[in-house]
């Protein structure tokens, strides 16, 4: 088994970084415009991507009721708020920074990502969380020969494969289905989704002698045009199974933190 280290760059962005967003950002809840702004900013609350904060003037009037708590975040304090549409009453939805936060923040609310039903860039909807402008996701061809394996099994050996670069995150390894053994392996039930790379339209778990593997390999049919290239091809979760490339094993990466960042943006 490999040792656990860190063979990809690192995250840069410090918490509290404020940044203009050049997009307009629209948000809908039941079917109503609730914000609509081309001035909203980037906050970084922790370095792997960044939230949206929205001017108060571009949210709709009305939209935004104190609830009378201050509350400290990353950035500095803010007062939690209410969100209503309709008849929809979302509590906790969105916090309007205060005194102490950075000065560009003050005038804007931060929206809970869930309270919002629908998050638009332009007119494309955006999932999970805002995509940061400081993250590159590439999807490269590459001959490298990939083996997978786990408690001796093999899982893949495959003769080429795509890579997948993500800033902040290790490389992945996809390769193409004939070339996984399907029959040590057990469908799941789970879904993920990624604001870079789609939806995932397939798991699989994996069961040894010794252990299972749980939601070990995934695949997107259906990816974002930028990363088509690993429609329908399968990778495997890097920090829990022996891969080697072109006969090197590579280094199980450390496990990212914030909730394997949210599954590693979900993978």
């Amino acid at each position: 088994m490999s040792e656990a280290r860190v063979n990809h760059p690192g995250l840069i962005v410090p918490v509290g970084h404020v940044e203009p967003v050049p997009r307009r950002i629209r948000g809908t809840v039941d079917g109503r415009t609730v914000l609509d702004t081309r001035n909203a900013l980037y906050v970084w609350e922790w370095p792997g991507y960044p939230q949206y904060s929205i001017p108060l003037r571009d949210v709709a009037e009305g939209a935004l009721t104190d609830e009378g708590r201050t509350g400290k975040l990353s950035p500095g304090p803010a007062r939690r708020h209410a969100l209503h549409a309709g008849s929809q009453v979302r509590e906790a939805a969105a916090w309007v920074w205060e005194e102490g936060a950075p000065e560009r923040l003050l005038g804007t609310a931060r929206f809970r990502w869930d309270a919002i039903d629908a998050w638009y860039e332009e007119d494309e909807q955006v999932f999970v969380h805002p995509r940061s402008p400081y993250t590159r996701v590439d999807a490269l061809r590459s001959s490298s020969r990939v083996r997978v394996e786990v408690d001796g099994v093999v899982l893949a050996d495959a003769p080429h494969a795509v890579l997948l670069f993500e800033t902040g995150l290790p490389t992945r390894y996809y390769v193409e289905r004939p070339y996984v053994d399907w029959t040590v392996l057990q469908p799941a039930d789970t879904v993920t989704a990624c604001p870079y790379k789609g939806t995932t339209t397939g798991y699989w778990s994996f069961t040894s002698r010794t252990a299972t593997h749980a939601d070990i390999a995934w695949s997107y049919d259906f990816p974002t045009p930028q990363v088509a290239s690993i429609a329908g091809m399968v990778a495997f979760y890097n920090e829990q199974v022996d891969l080697s490339v072109d006969g090197a094993l590579v280094p199980r990466p450390v496990p990212v933190s914030r909730d394997a960042w949210q599954r590693a943006h979900e993978h």
